[in-house]
């Protein structure tokens, strides 16, 4: 009977990483990282379009718009 219950704490001890075999756990990690690598480069590129969407936003804006913006009170200047 105690044979058992040590056998079934050993089977239960086992995790999925010792189940598979080492090359396949391998696979999986290098997987992943290029997963969280297309991810990343993923991510840059957005920043990057939304930085260039901005900038053109930027260039685009009439001379009111600019004028709206600015923090100087033009009536000092009268």
């Amino acid at each position: 009977m105690r044979k058992k219950q040590e056998k079934k704490a050993v089977e239960k001890s086992a995790t999925l990483g010792d189940l598979l075999n080492a090359d396949l756990v391998k696979e999986l990690k290098e997987k992943k990282k290029e997963l969280e690598t297309a991810e990343e480069q993923k991510r840059k590129a957005q920043e990057e379009q939304k930085k260039k969407e901005r900038r053109q936003k930027e260039k685009n804006k009439s001379f009111e718009e600019l004028l709206n913006e600015s923090s100087f009170n033009w009536k000092d200047f009268k």
